[in-house]
Parts: structure tokens; sequence; C-alpha cells
């Protein structure tokens, strides 16, 4: 039945579409973040009234206005930067974010594509960010927006390392790198022989899982991790020279970064698009509600804590991955292995 109703489309035509949803989702999702978090989440737990006023019901036109705020400023570039490099920095760090979503299924065939090494292939890419925050930060001829960006550098490349440790433990227990194939193992998991809804790699992996989101906060360097960007100490890091639509792309690259992180997460560890007992068809049409619940719930933690927590001093941030969370991380592996053999 599903292959007399499928469209015959050349490979050109997939291609594009699939191009399209994966830019679309971008925009969407930092939109999504900026509007339910940022501006009213943030709003009820500070008492802040002023994001709650614009357009008058809940102040919806908020987010709308500073886009349209942003989209009228003008495009300065500054007179010794170098104006390649300094137009190309927010372009990097958005493709970086675009190249995540590849391998991200929201369902059994929505998925762009289903890679052997999936969960290699989307922690890589994501790290190619950090040559798009060093280019911001050199080409601006700013003195702040270079200590920015080699704060910035230091702090990604020390969380990289606990953000691919602590996603080891699942694929042990999975037995496969593929996030699809992940996906399956926990929707197909039996729980002391009962597999009723599956086996959530939560329920082993916690550890990993706690690992993982305080990785990601440092990676989208937000409070308590954003002293690349501390407005108090840089003005606002490797991105202080930029305006407008530019500043913009900054604003989508890090939103939409923290809804791939957000995915990854619930991929990994919640089961991703799964519904238990509900495949095919089916699946396909719940898979992306599901999916989207349990990443508004993941990034919930993670603006929780961006709103909860003051800034680390820089020898904390490096303490805090150095010291804690890659032995933790290597503790975590070396008992899921263990644990593996002997079950």
């Amino acid at each position: 039945m599903i292959e007399t109703l499928a469209v015959d489309l050349a490979w050109g035509w997939i291609l594009a579409i699939k191009t399209a949803v994966v830019l679309s989702i971008i925009p969407f999702g930092a939109l999504l973040l900026g509007y339910v978090f940022l501006l009213k989440m943030m709003s009820h737990m500070q008492s802040r009234l002023g994001p709650m006023d614009p357009g008058g019901f809940h102040g919806w036109f908020q987010l709308i206005g500073d886009g349209i705020k942003f989209l009228q400023k003008e495009d300065i570039t500054p007179e010794g930067a170098d104006r390649r490099v300094f137009a190309l920095a927010p372009a990097i760090i958005l493709v970086s974010t675009f190249l995540v979503y590849i391998v991200i299924p929201v369902g059994p065939r929505l998925i762009v594509r289903d890679l052997d090494v999936g969960i290699f292939f989307a922690l890589a890419v994501s790290s190619l960010s950090v040559i798009g925050v060093l280019m911001a930060g050199w080409a601006s001829a700013n003195k702040y927006a270079l200590i920015g960006a080699l704060r910035a550098a230091g702090q990604l490349i020390a969380y990289e390392l606990p953000l691919v440790l602590a996603t080891v433990g699942v694929v042990i227990q999975a037995g496969t790198m593929s996030l699809q194939g992940i996906v399956y193992a926990q929707q197909n998991g039996e729980i002391f022989g009962w597999g009723g809804i599956g086996n959530p790699f939560i329920l082993t992996q916690i550890v990993g899982f706690l690992l993982f989101l305080t990785a990601a906060q440092a990676e989208l360097t937000q409070t308590p991790f954003d002293m690349p960007v501390a407005e108090s100490e840089i003005v606002g890091g490797y991105y202080v020279e930029y305006t407008g639509f530019r500043f913009l792309f900054f604003f989508m690259g890090e939103f939409g970064t923290a809804f791939a992180f957000a995915g990854i997460a619930a991929t990994l560890f919640l089961g991703g698009w799964s519904v238990p007992w509900v495949d095919g068809t089916a699946a396909d049409v719940l898979g992306p509600i599901v999916m989207l619940t349990k990443v508004m719930l993941v990034s919930f933690l993670i603006f929780w804590v961006r709103f909860t927590y003051p800034r680390f001093r820089e020898d904390q941030l490096q303490s805090i991955a150095w010291k804690y969370l890659i032995p933790l991380s290597l503790v975590n592996i070396l008992v899921t292995g263990i644990l593996k053999v002997a079950i």
C-alpha cells in the first residue's frame, strides 16, 4: 500500500525538500525556545513584566518586535576588521548547526540521513562552531571580542570531551552509533524481562544524561558557563561588533544548537520519537509530536539552569570539566561495560 502511494521523485528534489525542512527547523527551534523560555519562562521566574506586555495577550509580539528591530539595524563592519572573515564567521556557526539536524530522527522514516556513525557525526560537526567563534573574535579587530573568542575556544574544547564520553555508555548499551538504531534499541528493549515501555536509557544512564546536559550547557556558552560573553567583563564577547542580521545569525545558531542538543539528548536517553506499541505510519505521524514534547522537556532543564545559577569563574569552569565531568564519564563507561558483559 505504501509503495503504491509513494511519489517517485528525483534525488535532486528529495535533497531539496530535505534541505528546506532542515533549514526551516533552525529558525523554528530558535524562535520556539526564545519565546517559550527566554521571554516567558524567564519572565515568570524573575517577575519581569516587560516581555509579558507587548501586543496584548501574554506579550506575543515581543519576539516579533525584536526580530524586526534586528532586521532594521544598520549592518556595520569595523574599520580595522578583516571583512571577509568577519562576514563568514556567523555563517560557519549556522552551518555547523544545520549539519547536526541531518542525523536526528523524528520518525521511522522521518530522517534526512541515517548514518551508521550518527552520534559521532552529530558531535563532530557541532564542534565546527568553535572555528566560527575564533573567526569572529579575531576578525573583529576588538580586544574584547578576541578575549571572548579565546575563552570560548578553551571552554568548547574542554567540554567536548565529557560531551562525547557521556554518549559512550549509550552506544555500548545500544550496540550501535546510529541514532535511529539507538531509538529502536530503547523501543524494543526490556526492563527485567518486561517490555511494556521498552527500555529508556535514562533509567540506566542517568549519570550520562546529567553529564551530557552539563557539557551541552557549556557548549552553548549559557549561564553558568557564559564566560566567553560575560557582559560585565568583556561587553559581549566574540560577537560584540556584530549588528543587525549578522547578530541574528549568532542568536539562531545558539538557540538552534540548543534545540539540536535537546533533540540528541531526547534521542539518546528518552527514546526519541518512539511510543510504546506504535510502529510504521502511525509512528511517523505521532513521532514529531512525541519528539517535540521530549525536546521541550530537556530544553526546560537547560534554561532552568541558565536562569538559576550565577556565572562560574574561569578556573572553576575548567576544574569542573577536567576534575569532575571527565573522570565521572570514564567511570560511567567502565561500569556500563562491565554490566554489558556480565548481563
